[in-house]
């Protein structure tokens, strides 16, 4: 009788611990659900630093969607999150019969500290001057635009590292399945191809509000 009263009292202890552990209410604060349209991708590991999102767009640069959402959506989303977003393009070439000019130039460009200066003016001069083939003349014209030294642009151009890293950027997303551009990866493995702004809002505030609530 005594000894089923104390396995009773441990019992019930027990139940009392696993119920404050368990707690729906704590879980849901630890850990809130991501909203919007996305797939996470098991095999990719998070790079997520708390108070800041990752967005890695893999777009072509002859691409009028890719064009586009660099040109307005991008802007959303930076001037909706400022310096809580953190963006990056990785070259993806889908359009046929395109030389790599643009996706090496970029990259050069990106390893001087310009990338950003050079993504806009390629698109711009691929989209709204219609240059279909960038040349040496046309090249020195934007790497001067950009604020580069075209003979160092040139050296590095022709060296192995621009397109080693375009290489390896098309790697990356053949393992991630890349189906069309632009596609948008954040912190590494939130995979969004739904990629109009308010999507991308929807996620984005919802992995903010995730580090709001673990402090």
């Amino acid at each position: 009788m005594v000894m089923r009263r104390m396995w009773q009292s441990g019992l019930v202890l027990g139940l009392i611990v696993l119920a404050f552990v368990c707690s729906p209410g704590t879980t849901q604060a630890a850990k809130p659900e991501l909203k919007g349209n996305f797939q996470i991708l098991s095999e990719e590991k998070s790079t997520h630093k708390p108070g800041k999102v990752q967005l890695v767009e893999f777009a072509d640069f002859y691409c009028p969607h890719c064009h586009r959402f660099d040109g307005e959506g991008l802007m959303i989303l930076e001037k909706e999150f400022g310096n809580k977003i953190e963006a990056v393009m990785v070259g993806y070439p889908v359009i046929p019969g395109k030389l790599p000019t643009a996706f090496d130039m970029y990259e050069q460009a990106k390893s001087m500290g310009k990338g950003n200066e050079m993504k806009r003016a390629l698109f711009r001069t691929i989209h709204k001057d219609k240059v279909g083939i960038i040349d040496k003349a046309i090249r020195e014209v934007l790497i001067r635009e950009v604020g580069l030294n075209p003979a160092a642009f040139e050296e590095g151009l022709a060296s192995a590292k621009p397109a080693k890293a375009f290489e390896d950027g098309r790697k990356w997303g053949d393992r991630i399945k890349i189906q069309q551009t632009p596609t948008v990866l954040l912190d590494g493995n939130i995979k969004v191809e739904q990629i109009d702004p308010e999507n991308l809002k929807v996620i984005i505030q919802s992995i903010l509000d995730g580090d709001s609530a673990r402090k």
